[in-house]
């Protein structure tokens, strides 16, 4: 037998035979190690390079700077956080020569090609360490243009955006770059890491190969771009004026927290001066109204207790000044001399210098209330006066991004490991896993409107990418049935419409044969086009049939039904009864590989059509024929273990955890269910499964292992077997072990 770890660390071993009991650790082990985390909010510079639909930004120098003479360089320089040491993908198109420097090392150079081949991507790897890494480019301008266009090499895995390095721009999202520069520097800006905002500089030797590293201020070198400062003459008008014109009867709010610290009560003054009609209320309550064209503030609070206050001014432009300015709060009395009063940012917010956010400007009848606008998670507005908050710098807005490695993430991985977490809390009746993974998919869907109007506006959001840039099937069912059963459970906010949006990409935009078989066309990489994946059942039909579900539109249904049909057409092994992995029409046959994942996938999606489907449909003896050769097939390959392998056919491929567990829920399912001709083989093949699993493939602590990682495919079984490797709680895993055990529990009951 196969073994991850010593038989005297399997949760089997200290479960003794209690399925809750590993349901419970396998789900808090997950938990535990992927915590609640909240997005965080950065101030991001429109002036600053624009974000491409890849995630990559589009440095295009001549544009910056028109006059730019051939043989002139120019420096970007950004700065990338990385939350453990490895080896990062990055990705270059390249408008002239390049060079690319990571924490002063040189990463890549490019060639002949590279420089007059601006379509031409190349990809590289280097390596990044823990914490900050100081990237700089370093373009010639030449005969074709300056720049490029650089970023992530892996948009789907690793959408990474960069900060700003500067010591003034500190935690801004987004590049800075140099003026034109006569002759290439030797001493590049940086950080080793020694103190938190020293820079340091890398000198370079006549290659441009680092030599020493020296402390220096980046004030030396040069100043950078793009700048974020009013002028004097803008800064001695309003602030409403200097953010959002002077449209007559425009509303628009500034926003901040009143914070009192060191004491329980205290009274306080605020003074200072506005033009137009304003209003200002402290925690919801209205304390000053100006009606007049300017005038000054005058507020008394009496009895203002510990803690923060909103802080909300409201205005209406009357003339050509538009504002108002607010000294620093001053306590009058106080029930200790250690009473402390200051204005605070209403929430943190990184690359911020003052307090105050800014929302605008409104038509009349468009305008949100005073108390409406206390929230980050919502857009403002609507048509063209629909917007977001800002600070008080030049075309400076806040954007919030998600920056934790798994929690608030969309992709098909976590579908199922949430779907499991979903269904655990269920069935232990133990509703804190279901509020877990309820809230974390909520994290997605109620920014969903916003994400859409954030990748409009900026080219690529910071947060849920995969939904808002939907460009394969992996985006779309999975995760997206998973929000549809988590709103079975209790409301989901934004549920509505971030399912139509993966509805209408299914149904109207993926590409599909003529018989309309989903079907890829192109994909992240060329080997994946004009193919059919049998991973892209689970990535559609369970969204289909939950869809079905929400809306009662048969057409979601029948959709997936007969997906199945025409997927067997395809890659149906009729002598052993599996699936191959891949059809591939450019070969115009499939690949000739049963990978254990892909034929999981198959049926367990099957099985979950089957369990919503009316036993009057019409496709349904045709499907439940289709389950039990499934069925049939797999029980066959089942090995003496328990265990399924990588490569259904070949046992000396390592035994797989997820489509073990795929197996024992689709029998499970068909035991319970009553689909299976005889059961009694299917119970027996679901149970030793489990025991498998349990013996060999999770130890106490609830790690599961021996998960296959996400895959490409091959004609080459050899890819599956060698290359394939298993990873240790791969998402891909965690939630299917979840869902098995919990059909295990319900035949224990049942029986």
């Amino acid at each position: 037998m196969q073994t991850y770890f010593p038989a005297h660390d399997s949760i089997a071993r200290y479960a003794a035979g209690q399925t809750r009991r590993v349901l419970a650790t396998v789900a808090n082990r997950y938990i535990g190690a992927h915590p609640q985390e909240p997005l965080v909010y950065r101030v991001h510079s429109r002036r600053g390079f624009r974000r491409l639909e890849d995630c990559r930004y589009d440095m295009d120098l001549m544009q910056r700077w028109p006059e730019l003479s051939v043989g002139q360089f120019v420096y970007v320089w950004g700065m990338l956080w990385a939350e453990r040491d490895g080896e990062t993908p990055f990705a270059v198109n390249c408008y002239g020569p390049v060079k690319i420097y990571i924490n002063g090392c040189l990463a890549f150079q490019s060639n002949l090609n590279d420089d007059v081949f601006p379509d031409r991507r190349a990809f590289f790897r280097a390596k990044t360490r823990k914490g900050r890494n100081d990237i700089v480019l370093e373009f010639v301008a030449v005969g074709t243009g300056c720049g490029g266009v650089f970023g992530t090499g892996s948009v789907k895995g690793a959408p990474m955006h960069f900060l700003n390095p500067t010591s003034e721009g500190r935690g801004g999202e987004g590049w800075v770059y140099s003026e034109p520069q006569q002759a290439p520097w030797r001493r590049l800006p940086g950080f080793t890491g020694t103190g938190e905002m020293d820079h340091d500089s890398y000198e370079l030797d006549c290659n441009g190969v680092p030599t020493s590293v020296r402390l220096y201020e980046c004030s030396e070198c040069t100043v950078w771009h793009p700048q974020e400062q009013w002028s004097a003459e803008e800064l001695g008008s309003g602030c409403f004026h200097r953010l959002f014109g002077t449209k007559p009867d425009a509303k628009a709010f500034a926003w901040c927290k009143l914070e009192l610290r060191g004491a329980l009560r205290a009274n306080l003054r605020l003074e200072g001066r506005y033009s137009g009609e304003i209003a200002v209320y402290v925690g919801g309550k209205l304390v000053f109204r100006g009606e007049k064209w300017s005038g000054r503030i005058d507020i008394s609070l009496q009895g203002i207790g510990f803690g923060t206050y909103d802080l909300v001014v409201e205005s209406t432009c009357l003339g050509e000044d538009w504002g108002f300015e607010l000294s620093e709060p001053q306590i009058t009395s106080a029930s200790s001399p250690r009473a402390i009063i200051r204005f605070a940012e209403p929430i943190p917010i990184e690359g911020m210098t003052d307090n105050w956010l800014y929302l605008g400007a409104f038509s009349a009848g468009n305008a949100p209330q005073a108390t409406e606008i206390l929230e980050m998670e919502r857009l403002f507005g609507l048509g063209e006066n629909t917007t977001y908050w800002r600070v008080d710098r030049p075309e400076c807005w806040v954007r919030p991004y998600l920056e934790s490695p798994l929690y608030g993430r969309w992709n098909y991985p976590l579908g199922v490991t949430l779907y499991g977490l979903l269904r655990t809390g269920e069935a232990l009746s133990e509703p804190h896993y279901t509020k877990y993974a309820a809230e974390h998919i909520e994290q997605c869907s109620k920014w969903h409107e916003y994400t859409q109007w954030d990748r409009d506006r900026y080219g690529a959001p910071g947060l849920n990418h995969q939904l808002s840039l939907i460009d394969s099937l992996d985006d779309c069912g999975s995760f997206g049935a998973a929000m549809l059963t988590a709103n079975q459970l209790r409301p989901i906010i934004g549920v509505e419409r971030a399912a139509a949006h993966i509805a209408h990409y299914i149904t109207d935009v993926q590409d599909r044969l003529p018989d309309g078989t989903l079907y890829r066309t192109r994909g992240t990489v060329d080997f994946m086009k004009e193919t059919v994946w049998c991973d892209d059942l689970y990535m559609s039909t369970p969204f289909l049939c939950k869809y079905y579900e929400l809306t009662g539109e048969e057409r979601y249904l029948n959709d997936a039904a007969s997906q199945f049909l025409r997927y067997k057409e395809r890659l149906f092994i009729t002598e052993l009864g599996i699936m191959h992995h891949v059809f591939d029409d450019k070969f115009g046959k499939p690949n000739g590989v049963p990978w254990g994942r892909g034929n999981g996938w198959v049926i367990f999606s099957l099985t979950e059509l089957l369990t919503i489907m009316p036993p009057e449909h019409k496709l349904r003896p045709k499907l439940l024929e289709f389950y039990r050769e499934l069925s049939e097939g797999y029980r066959k390959l089942q090995s003496a273990n328990g265990l399924w392998h990588q490569v259904l056919t070949d046992c000396e491929s390592y035994a797989e955890a997820s489509c073990t567990a795929m197996f024992i829920y689709a029998f499970a399912q068909g035991v319970r269910n009553g689909w299976l001709v005889e059961p009694d083989l299917y119970l027996e093949a679901a149970v030793k499964g489990w025991k498998g699993l349990t013996e060999a493939c999770i130890d106490r602590q609830g790690n599961v292992y021996g998960v296959c990682r996400g895959s490409g495919y091959s004609f080459n079984q050899l890819y599956y077997k060698e290359e394939l490797d298993w990873q240790l709680n791969d998402t891909h895993g965690i939630g299917i072990v979840l869902l098995a055990g919990i059909e295990i529990l319900q035949l224990e009951a049942s029986l």
